[in-house]
């Protein structure tokens, strides 16, 4: 009899030990397996953006909602004084609107795949010239995606609204930068064709007045520096995860990508946006992977 007691307090010991590291245990198999999804989706997402892929219907299933945190500047870089600026555009599989301004263009949901990816490429700056200004709009596209990979209950077509907000969720911030557009001149107290996102000296734009020798050196670098700002840009997705009904979760990792190609929109208003009507068309971006610009 002693000697079983003792082994029950062993054995007691023993229990109380695991059971302690079972939650630690747990969690990291959680996360693991959380990371594995991230990492597939990421592939997934990438490929989509960076190919300017337009039938991925499929992604309708997974994609809630698609927000475009938008602000638009002048030429000066100040934050123009017109309605809804900034603004939020929201989108889903049911609809669409400008958060506190109504519906956007009642009818545009997220119900195909080109519509999806065409708002993932927005590029984060855009410039737009008017005769009278240029515009700068600066986009900040936020996506909240059930995952595609997991649990096949958690997959379409399951409609049960519990199960759905019990699957994995994560927030994706997709940012498409361009290394520049169009060459930028500086004169004394004026700055003309602004448009291009990366300071001039890196790229080496000024006149070498001092030195006329620069030019013949330099200039094939700037030919081969202007194309390769035309037909590359940098994208970078932001992953959070979970997304719950309280609170974002601390799950975070970053991946990027090069799009070789000029990124087109295939929609654009005439005059947009000199007064932010609540009834904008959408716009929607594509990279062109197999198409390169030549730069003037």
């Amino acid at each position: 009899m002693i000697e079983i007691a003792l082994c029950l307090a062993i054995i007691g010991f023993a229990l109380v030990a695991i059971i302690g590291i079972l939650p630690y245990g747990m969690g990291v198999q959680r996360e693991n397996t959380e990371e594995t999804i991230i990492n597939h989706e990421s592939s997934v997402l990438l490929d989509a953006v960076c190919n300017g892929q337009q039938g991925l219907d499929d992604l309708t299933n997974y994609v809630d909602s698609i927000t475009n945190y938008q602000t638009i500047y002048g030429a000066n870089g100040n934050l123009l004084s017109i309605p809804n600026n900034p603004r939020a555009l929201w989108y889903t599989p049911t609809g669409s609107g400008i958060v506190g301004a109504g519906p956007l263009n009642p009818g545009f949901d997220l119900t195909n795949g080109n519509r999806i990816v065409g708002l993932l490429s927005t590029p984060k700056y855009v410039t737009l010239s008017e005769p009278q200004n240029t515009l700068y709009i600066s986009n900040h596209v936020v996506a909240t995606i059930r995952a595609m990979t997991g649990l096949a209950s958690d997959k379409a077509p399951q409609g049960n609204p519990t199960v759905r907000e019990m699957a994995f969720s994560y927030r994706l911030t997709s940012e498409v930068v361009p290394y520049g557009q169009g060459a930028l001149e500086r004169l004394p107290g004026l700055i003309t064709n602004a448009n291009n996102f990366l300071y001039q000296d890196w790229t080496n734009y000024t006149a070498y007045l001092s030195d006329a020798s620069q030019w013949v050196p330099r200039s094939n670098y700037w030919l081969y520096a202007k194309n390769l700002e035309q037909d590359l840009y940098d994208v970078r997705f932001l992953f959070r995860w979970p997304v719950t009904p309280r609170a974002l979760g601390k799950g975070r990792q970053v991946v990027r990508s090069m799009a070789n190609g000029p990124v087109f929109a295939s929609a654009i208003q005439a005059g947009y946006p000199t007064t932010i009507p609540a009834s904008l068309p959408y716009q929607l971006y594509h990279v062109q992977p197999n198409l390169f610009l030549k730069a003037p």
